[in-house]
């Protein structure tokens, strides 16, 4: 009724603020009629009334988490992002005011992958999803100045923090995960299981910029762990490459011809996502279809 009434936050706000008191006498005792409220059921009528997609998600969530998404969301795709996500993880209201603050969306369409020719079509978008261009990990004590002995250290001490940084389907294998290799010894630095994947996923940290050596390195753990450490049922290995800084260019050239999947992101402790990397998202029926596999 307010909607189809054309009323306007400041020309209607008297009306409404009478139908909000009419509703609180009609219904005692039953809180949620207030006039904020009253306008945020007309932006949520007018925002998924027609939406033949997100209507039905949006039932599964509570009202609080819906308000934060259609607040804090500038466009349906977005919001179709955190309410995905959101209903798959059973975030708590903080937790998806985080995610959206640390800019989530953004990061997770941005991702420098070669998944596109080394994944199957299956497990292409969803591993695409799963590996975000940059990693916020704000809640790590480290001096700007840290060792990568350091940023792992930090990272296990807070490896709740650390899993739910890196996108909630994770679970950790093991830290300097041993190699044994024609008698010489290789450590993977960090190595994890993505559940929704069935993959393992070796993380290598490197402090400074990306390099293009890191990806032959980054190859020989995933051929080993494919060969002695792939249970059955299980889908190839992955790699991350995580890095303090990374030329995007260098990082195409470097996985250009890999055939091991690859994702080379960084990791920060800011939320903000430089403007130029804003006008590098895919197109929107692009983004249509990677959130379909969420």
């Amino acid at each position: 009724m307010i909607a189809s009434k054309q009323y306007k936050p400041h020309y209607g706000r008297a009306i409404v603020e009478q139908l909000a008191a009419d509703l609180q006498k009609e219904f005692p005792g039953i809180s949620g009629f207030s006039t904020g409220n009253l306008w945020r059921m007309r932006a949520f009528f007018e925002n998924y009334g027609n939406s033949q997609k997100l209507a039905p998600m949006v039932r599964e969530l509570a009202w609080s988490h819906n308000i934060i998404i259609m607040e804090k969301c500038k466009d349906e795709l977005e919001r179709e992002f955190y309410i995905r996500t959101t209903r798959k993880f059973g975030w708590s209201k903080n937790v998806l005011i985080h995610q959206i603050e640390n800019q989530t969306y953004e990061k997770s369409l941005l991702g420098q992958t070669n998944f596109g020719k080394t994944l199957t079509l299956k497990l292409r978008n969803q591993a695409k999803l799963a590996i975000k261009d940059e990693y916020t990990f704000g809640f790590l004590e480290l001096s700007n100045k840290h060792s990568e002995k350091e940023l792992e250290n930090a990272l296990i001490l807070r490896i709740e923090n650390f899993l739910q940084a890196m996108g909630g389907s994770f679970a950790f294998v093991g830290r300097q995960f041993r190699l044994e290799i024609a008698g010489e010894e290789f450590f993977i630095d960090l190595l994890l299981f993505h559940r929704k994947l069935k993959s393992l996923v070796a993380i290598e940290l490197k402090i400074g910029k990306f390099l293009p050596e890191y990806v032959g390195k980054m190859q020989f753990y995933l051929a080993a762990l494919n060969d002695r450490f792939r249970e059955q049922g299980e889908n190839a290995p992955i790699g991350i490459i995580l890095c303090k800084d990374k030329n995007r260019t260098i990082v195409e050239y470097a996985l250009q011809d890999s055939k091991k999947p690859i994702g080379v992101a960084t990791y920060s402790i800011r939320k903000t996502l430089p403007k130029e990397l804003q006008k590098q998202l895919p197109k929107p029926q692009d983004i249509s279809n990677l959130l379909e596999t969420i």
